[in-house]
């Protein structure tokens, strides 16, 4: 077993050496391996790049979220309220159906949503950095379709 496993290798390392040895076409073999292996490793490299980029992005943005809910800094109302305005629109299908007021970091919410909407929406802006408290005067659609925008 041992001598078939020695002829099987040697076979093999012939067989390599002549292919990329071969006078005519041997030195574009080569070079094509050569080119093949380079492209290979700013593949990787590029890759380790982008992979370091994102980790470090990731981080920035887990040290900028700490920082905000550690910081006692007031948020006004102007820009709670637009960020209110923003959130809505990822968490309904209808923001313009809800009216949003808010005063010294009091938030209103008037107008109608769906129920499914409802409960998942209060949680999260009460959520919000600078949300002192938040009424919920919303009324509770039947429907989608029954949802009115006051845009």
């Amino acid at each position: 077993m041992n001598n078939v496993f020695k002829l099987a290798t040697a076979f093999t390392l012939g067989a390599v050496a002549m292919y990329y040895l071969d006078p005519a076409v041997g030195r574009r073999r080569r070079a094509m391996v050569r080119d093949k292996g380079t492209a290979a490793v700013h593949d990787i490299e590029r890759y380790g790049r982008a992979k370091s980029r994102r980790a470090a992005d990731r981080m920035q943005g887990a040290v900028a979220r700490t920082r905000a809910k550690l910081s006692r800094r007031e948020v006004d109302d102007s820009r709670l309220h637009d960020r209110i305005r923003a959130r809505l629109g990822r968490l309904i299908a209808h923001p313009g159906a809800v009216q949003v007021d808010v005063r010294h970091g009091h938030v209103v919410l008037r107008g109608s949503v769906p129920q499914a909407d409802a409960e998942s929406l209060t949680e999260a802006l009460a959520a919000m950095q600078g949300v002192r408290g938040l009424d919920n005067e919303l009324s509770i659609a039947d429907a989608v379709g029954d949802v009115q925008t006051t845009a």
